[in-house]
């Protein structure tokens, strides 16, 4: 398991996130205070406070390369 602190501001990046972790066969989740959901759900996405850092949970031991393509994302 593996968790990286995001941030997501605009919908445009939101779309490109859903579409980036729905490429991979692992659970991803999206956490942001108490409340978390899945990372490839763009409606689970909206329904977060998007304003606070967030956090990627990646249920996943190979995880170098969804990394290199979530740098953009990255606080």
């Amino acid at each position: 398991m593996k968790v990286i602190p995001i941030q997501l501001t605009q919908v445009s990046q939101i779309r490109d996130f859903v579409n980036l972790t729905a490429q991979y066969p692992f659970d991803i989740d999206l956490v942001s205070g108490r409340y978390t959901v899945d990372a490839k759900s763009l409606l689970g996405i909206y329904s977060l406070d998007l304003n606070n850092q967030l956090k990627v949970v990646i249920y996943s031991d190979d995880t170098t390369d969804l990394e290199k393509k979530l740098a953009p994302y990255m606080v």
